[in-house]
């Protein structure tokens, strides 16, 4: 009887250990090159993203404009995953290696980022200055960052 409890239980174990190693995403895994271009398509994303924000959030349809806002949180999330030591260089990256140097400071900005597009998604309706929130809640983000982080272009 506790033999087939301990190979009972073995095999739960076993089980929940393979579940969990199958659904960690192996951002480890991924090569440079998959990385790099993994966080550039994200950024561009972003960016493409915010202008239609701005489109829609200027002819009053805040709906639209807040499931891009949400999207737009989400991704800055997933950044934070996309700057290994690895991916300094390479495959034309933009990357500064002040985000490295400063890692803190630079993952803080990306949380910063997420959030505040979370709070434009709570505001934008009963603002008085739409274009006004929009470059204080989402475009004052994207300056800050590639102000210090970004390799001009």
């Amino acid at each position: 009887m506790i033999s087939k409890y301990i190979i009972n239980l073995i095999k739960y174990i076993f089980f929940i250990t393979a579940l969990t190693l199958i659904s960690i995403p192996a951002y480890s895994e991924l090569s440079v090159e998959e990385i790099i271009k993994g966080r550039k398509a994200l950024f561009s994303k972003n960016y493409s993203t915010a202008k239609k924000v701005q489109t829609f959030a200027s002819k009053g349809d805040f709906e639209k404009a807040k499931n891009l806002m949400i999207e737009m949180s989400e991704n800055y999330k997933k950044l934070l995953e996309y700057f290994p030591e690895n991916s300094k260089e390479g495959f034309k990256t933009e990357a500064l290696p002040a985000i490295w140097e400063n890692k803190d400071e630079f993952n803080n900005l990306m949380t910063k980022a997420s959030n505040d597009m979370i709070k434009l998604t709570k505001s934008i309706e009963a603002s008085d200055d739409i274009k006004g929130t929009l470059a204080k809640l989402m475009w004052a983000n994207c300056k800050a960052c590639h102000s210090k982080f970004r390799a001009p272009h």
